[in-house]
C-alpha cells in the first residue's frame, strides 16, 4: 500500500480493518493524518475491524498515533460485542454511532488540530496515572500550548475586555457552622469568573480544611446566576511566559487542593459551568447540579486543553473517551447529560441563598 493511498482518503471515508492492519505492519502512521497533513484526525469503521488476528498489536500503534482516532461503530448492532472489535474501540480516542457524527467532530478538529492532538494524547497518557502527576503532565501540555499558534491566533482575535467593576467582600465567603464549613463563590457581577483573587482565595481556603480534621464536612456553591464561567478572560495572556505559567499552576491549581480534601466536600452548580467552572468542581467527592445547570469546555477551540485539572478530575468521572467527545466538540450539555454520564453525582434545585 503506498503513501499516495493514504493521501487520497477524504475526510468523511473510514479505514477499514484490512487498511489499519496493513499501517500498523509497516510500522509508521502516514504523514497525511496529523496536524501538518491532509487530514487531522483517523476515522475507523469499527465494524470491519472483528476477526483481525493482530488486533492487540494494532490498538498498541494506534496510542502512537499524532492524531486523534475516531472508532464509528454500526448503532444497529450490539456494540463491540466481538473481541477483536471490542479492544480496538476501547483504543480509540473517540467512539461515535454514525460517520456523520465523525464528518462534526472532523470539521473541528480541524480548526486546532495542534491542540486536538495534544488534547487526545494527554488524556491517553494520563489515563492511569495517580491524580498528582496527571495533573503536572496536563499543566505542561497546557504550557506548551499557550506558547504556540492556535492559541496566540484565538488571543489575537480576543475582544478588548472591559474593566470589572469591583465587588464588595472576600471573593469567597467562609462561614463556620460546627464542624460544617460553608463556602460561596462571590463575584456574581463578573459571573464567578476563576480570577487569581479567586483562586488564591479557594487555595487558601483548602488548605485550611486540610489542616483541621474538625472541619468535617465542606459545602461550596456560588452566588449569582451561575456557578462559575470558567477563566476570567481579562487576565488571559497575562502570564510572563509559559514556562513559568506551567510552574505556577504547579503551586496554584485549586482543583489540587481540593482533591487532597474530597471526601470532606460537597459542591452544587448552578446556571453555566464552562471550562474550570466544572473541572475543579469536579475534584468533589459529592457534586450536585440544578435542574437548569449546563456544562461546557471550549479550550481546545481556543487553541488549548482544559488546563484547571479537568483532563484530570473530569476524565475520572466520565472515561476518557466521553472527555474527547465532549472537549473536542465544544458543546453544552444539560444536567440530565450530566447526571447520565456521572459528570455530576445528583441532579435537586438550587438553594435561594445562592440569588
Amino acid at each position: 500500500m503506498s503513501q499516495t493511498h493514504f493521501c487520497i482518503l477524504r475526510p468523511a471515508d473510514m479505514l477499514d480493518g484490512a487498511a489499519l492492519s496493513a499501517w500498523c505492519r509497516a510500522g509508521s502512521a502516514p504523514q497525511a493524518f496529523s496536524p501538518w497533513g491532509d487530514h487531522a484526525a483517523l476515522v475507523l469503521d469499527l465494524a470491519s475491524t472483528q476477526g483481525l488476528a493482530d488486533a492487540a498489536h494494532i490498538t498498541r500503534w494506534m496510542k502512537t498515533l499524532v492524531c486523534p482516532v475516531i472508532g464509528v461503530r454500526d448503532s444497529a448492532r450490539s456494540h463491540c460485542a466481538q473481541t477483536e472489535e471490542a479492544l480496538i474501540s476501547a483504543a480509540c480516542d473517540v467512539v461515535v454511532d454514525e460517520p456523520e457524527a465523525a464528518d462534526r467532530l472532523l470539521r473541528q478538529i480541524e480548526r486546532n488540530p495542534v491542540a486536538a492532538t495534544s488534547f487526545v494524547d494527554l488524556l491517553r497518557v494520563t489515563e492511569h496515572m495517580p491524580i498528582e502527576p496527571a495533573l503536572n503532565v496536563e499543566s505542561a501540555v497546557y504550557a506548551t500550548l499557550q506558547g504556540g499558534a492556535e492559541y496566540a491566533a484565538w488571543l489575537a482575535g480576543l475582544p478588548e475586555q472591559k474593566p470589572v467593576e469591583a465587588e464588595a467582600g472576600p471573593a469567597v465567603q467562609a462561614e463556620r457552622d460546627g464542624d460544617m464549613l460553608r463556602l460561596m463563590l462571590n463575584r456574581p457581577g463578573n459571573r464567578n469568573a476563576m480570577s487569581m483573587a479567586m483562586r488564591d482565595a479557594l487555595i487558601e481556603v483548602l488548605r485550611l480544611v486540610e489542616a483541621d480534621s474538625s472541619i468535617a464536612r465542606v459545602s461550596l456553591q456560588a452566588r449569582g446566576s451561575c456557578f462559575s464561567t470558567g477563566g476570567d478572560l481579562s487576565e488571559f495572556g497575562r502570564v510572563p511566559d509559559s514556562a513559568s505559567g506551567h510552574l505556577i499552576r504547579l503551586l496554584a491549581v485549586p482543583g489540587r487542593f481540593l482533591a487532597h480534601v474530597a471526601d470532606r466536600v460537597e459542591v452544587h452548580v448552578h446556571g453555566g459551568c464552562i471550562g474550570s467552572g466544572i473541572e475543579f468542581p469536579a475534584f468533589a467527592g459529592h457534586l450536585s447540579a440544578d435542574p437548569k445547570a449546563w456544562f461546557q469546555l471550549p479550550e481546545v477551540g481556543m487553541g488549548l486543553i482544559p488546563g484547571a485539572g479537568g483532563c484530570v478530575s473530569i476524565a475520572r468521572r466520565i472515561g476518557r473517551q466521553r472527555l474527547a467527545w465532549w472537549g473536542l466538540s465544544g458543546k453544552k450539555i444539560r444536567a440530565e447529560r450530566a447526571l447520565e454520564w456521572g459528570l455530576v453525582d445528583e441532579i435537586r434545585s438550587a438553594p435561594t441563598s445562592q440569588l
